[in-house]
């Protein structure tokens, strides 16, 4: 029986009508474009997603957000390789594995970064691409809590909400940031992020509003949509230069699927450059080593990777509730789980962080280059160990404009073998100089403040001691963590190691787009979730603009 229920599939799949577009990847920028692009009842679309369907029920918890990463029904449990500034660690890096891709498992962080973020891609040459020219299509995608203004627009597919949940001591880090000059802001999203706040979440109603409940959930009953998962892309082809047909595995069985327009890569940073490697393009030589035909030797097609690395400070507290305490008190889960069934309130309606802050390591800046993001909660490694016994918060800062940069390379034709992540953080004396300086800022809000005299903070992490900038940067390398933002791997622009152009196509090659974070020229100044959606909604209008020419 199982055999003719798969030679069944295999003969519907093998006659399945040519689409227009085939779209890459179910993720923060593909289920955008499965929506648009199927508002024409004329336009039919193929999705194809490697993960499952985004049922487990913990996806829609915001606190589950600790449950669904490092799950390898969720997460792609990617490892990058051992990074030497890092205490030589292989460090996990989770990226979605489901409808939704990241947007289902990240910490649910709106924040689009500055208006000088998207000046400087114009600036590179890429029209279009201005802090003008993106509002719009921020504002498109948005559905925020206090209705359409300037800056916010309303009945997006989107929903962004003020926090539902909050404790004394991140209350007190605020405070203890306006004694040394911080200012507070309500909204880090009109183009100006610095001051200090809570963060806004991308969640609905006490739930998590990702791209697939935003976007591809009211549309995927459309006639003209078809949404594969559990389809694992093997590679494209290609006549003349001209992507023609998507091959991809599901259950060890190939299927091929064939477009009459264009396929679009929206399988993100890591996934894009991996896919098409796979295909023939990118790095001659390394196609060569792992016996792959050249189609196109193209040595920026997995290059320029780039990423926030979390510092994570650790600070002991004395009579102040952290999220270690609520952990290890049965008591306290069940009162959690009550005021979430309840009321949707209290830490289940809240992912990765609470506040968030923009600051500047030096003066002279002109715009902020480092940001917070404050949790409640303590570990050692992240992903690897439970939370502290004690209480404790981390006050997580970050580079926003790193100059390091690291790569994606695949290990083997065959794209089920995950390929190799080298990501170099902390390789430049720029990074490390400000990461020294970015932990001096934490411990002066922390240890110099009257708000928290009276909790008798107690720096665990990197040492009071440890006063040298590069002795800070080497301890904090130890604990140091992804972000989870990685970018630029097809960097959008018009040089020779550009892999798209501003409308997203391909250089030198006809019918294939990139439409994910992996196009970002430069990383943005914050969380990269909210800007790949807005980049989904601006490639979505340029490929129908293009269609009618």
């Amino acid at each position: 029986m199982f055999k003719i229920i798969k030679y069944s599939l295999k003969i519907i799949y093998k006659n399945m009508d040519k689409f227009d577009y085939i779209i890459i990847g179910a993720g923060s920028a593909g289920c955008v474009l499965a929506n648009r692009l199927t508002a024409n009842s004329d336009t039919k679309v193929l999705l194809l997603e490697a993960g499952g369907k985004d049922t487990n029920p913990w996806i829609h918890i915001p606190g589950g957000y600790f449950k669904t990463m490092h799950n390898p029904d969720t997460d792609w449990c990617f490892n990058t390789e051992k990074e030497p500034n890092c205490d030589n660690r292989q460090m996990v890096y989770p990226r979605g594995k489901t409808l939704g891709g990241s947007s289902s498992i990240n910490g649910m962080l709106y924040i689009r970064g500055q208006s000088n973020d998207y000046n400087y891609w114009r600036q590179l040459g890429n029209v279009g691409w201005s802090w003008d020219d993106v509002l719009p299509y921020f504002k498109k995608s948005e559905d925020f809590q206090f209705g359409e203004n300037e800056f916010h627009g309303s009945g997006g597919p989107i929903a962004v909400e003020k926090i539902r949940a909050t404790f004394k001591v991140l209350d007190l880090f605020l405070e203890a940031a306006e004694e040394h000059g911080y200012k507070r802001t309500d909204d880090f999203n009109n183009g100006d992020n610095e001051g200090m706040g809570y963060f806004p979440f991308t969640i609905k109603n006490g739930f998590r509003c990702s791209t697939a409940v935003g976007y591809l959930n009211p549309v995927k009953s459309r006639k003209n949509l078809k949404i594969i998962t559990k389809a694992h892309i093997k590679n494209i082809e290609f006549e003349n230069n001209k992507a023609k047909k998507v091959n991809y595995w599901i259950d060890g069985n190939e299927f091929s699927v064939e477009t009459n327009k264009e396929i679009i890569l929206s399988a993100g940073t890591i996934g894009s450059p991996h896919i098409l490697q796979a295909s023939g393009i990118g790095p001659g030589e390394l196609l060569k080593e792992n016996n792959i035909n050249v189609l196109k030797d193209h040595q920026g097609v997995g290059r320029n990777l780039t990423d926030h690395l979390m510092l994570r400070p650790v600070y002991k507290i004395k009579n102040l509730e952290t999220l270690n305490d609520i952990y290890y008190s049965f008591t306290k889960k069940m009162l959690s789980g009550l005021k979430f069934l309840l009321l949707r309130k209290g830490p289940l309606t809240v992912g990765a962080s609470y506040v968030c802050g923009f600051v500047k390591s030096d003066e002279h800046l002109e715009t902020p280059n480092l940001q917070f993001h404050i949790s409640p909660a303590s570990t050692d490694l992240l992903g690897k160990s439970a939370l502290h016994k004690f209480p404790a918060f981390t006050p997580t800062i970050t580079n926003v404009r790193p100059t390091s940069r690291g790569s994606i390379e695949l290990k083997s034709p065959d794209t089920r073998v995950s390929p190799k992540i080298k990501m170099n953080y902390l390789s430049t004396d720029e990074d490390r100089e400000i990461a020294g300086k970015a932990l001096k800022i934490v411990r002066k809000i922390v240890m110099e403040s009257k708000a928290y005299k009276d909790y008798q903070p107690e720096e665990l992490r990197p040492g009071i001691n440890i006063t040298d900038n590069e002795q800070l940067a080497t301890e904090a390398g130890k604990f140091a963590n992804t972000i989870f933002h990685p970018v630029s791997t097809c960097r959008m622009g018009k040089d020779e190691n550009a892999v798209v152009n501003d409308r997203l196509v391909a250089h030198g090659l006809e019918n294939l787009r990139v439409v994910d974070a992996s196009v970002m020229p430069h990383i943005t100044s914050g969380n990269t979730n909210a800007p790949t959606i807005m980049i989904a909604e601006k490639a979505a209008d340029m490929i129908i603009e293009d269609s009618r020419r």
